[in-house]
């Protein structure tokens, strides 16, 4: 790809967080002393320098009131191209909320895993009402996101997308993992991936820099390139898609995409984001396939 086209590669940033410790009632994320507030403004002020033109907003905060505070702030903000939210499809009451705020075109699916306290989709998988509710889910067409699958969540997916074969997966933070380096256990990583792959499933690709605990010297495309390579060899080009605000984490995936060609670059930084999200333009600056 050509430095002209590299620079004005439109991106869409599948994955931040909103908060405002501000509040009345706090907040349950971040859980770092003094959080500052991060709102539509704060995503617009940072994401622009990096030729971001859109985002998602992912939540991060297990009170199911805060899918209706997000969507109230960022109905003006159309940088924002919708949220991924917070539903507990093990509660007696997941159809109700989910009819409530799929009619909001800005809902664009839920999050879920390990990642909130009673969360555990390794037990709920195997759960009849869980499955039951993630069927129904499905046929409303909207993403589930599953929240930072180590392998044992990415075997439950698995199981899941075996059971609800038409629902939309896509798989979070999968590259804050190091590969496993336990050979039996590696194979069944990979296995796994690729039957999940075979099922239509996404990954999202973030924070890279994560996965360097431990590697001396500066950050590198050599340091990630094996783990990059798992990604593409498994997942191939329709199926991967970009997140964070991180310079040097998105200099290093610009090289590597832009070394699988300029088509396979605008999949990976905004194409495959709409298949996978279903998001819609609301901003000039956002391309459409």
């Amino acid at each position: 790809m050509s430095a002209s086209a590299a620079s004005t590669l439109p991106i869409i940033d599948t994955h931040f967080h909103l908060y405002d410790p501000r509040r009345p009632q706090g907040v349950p994320y971040p859980k770092t002393p003094n959080p500052q507030p991060f709102l539509p403004k704060d995503f617009r002020e940072s994401a622009i320098p990096l030729g971001i033109v859109g985002g998602i907003k992912v939540e991060a905060s297990p009170w199911v009131e805060d899918n209706l505070w997000v969507l109230m702030i960022i109905e003006d903000e159309p940088m924002i191209v919708g949220m991924v939210g917070n539903l507990d499809p093990m509660k007696p009451e997941f159809r109700e909320y989910l009819d409530r705020y799929r009619k909001n075109k800005l809902f664009l699916g839920i999050r879920y895993g390990n990642i909130w306290e009673g969360h555990n989709i390794v037990a709920a998988v195997e759960r009849p009402e869980f499955i039951d509710n993630m069927k129904a889910f499905a046929q409303t067409g909207l993403t589930f996101e599953v929240a930072n699958p180590r392998l044992d969540l990415i075997e439950a997916t698995r199981k899941l997308k075996e059971k609800v074969p038409e629902l939309r997966v896509v798989l979070g933070h999968l590259q804050f993992l190091a590969l496993p380096e336990d050979a039996g256990v590696r194979k069944r990583y990979v296995e796994n991936l690729k039957e999940l792959r075979r099922g239509g499933a996404y990954v999202k690709v973030s924070g890279v820099p994560g996965m360097r605990a431990g590697v001396p010297g500066p950050p590198s495309e050599s340091v990630y390139r094996p783990v990059l390579d798992l990604f593409w060899d498994t997942f191939g080009e329709d199926y991967l898609v970009f997140a964070g605000r991180n310079k040097t984490a998105l200099e290093i995936l610009k090289n590597y995409f832009e070394g699988k060609g300029h088509g396979a670059a605008e999949k990976f930084f905004w194409k495959n984001s709409i298949p996978a999200f279903r998001w819609v333009k609301r901003d000039s600056r956002q391309p459409q396939l």
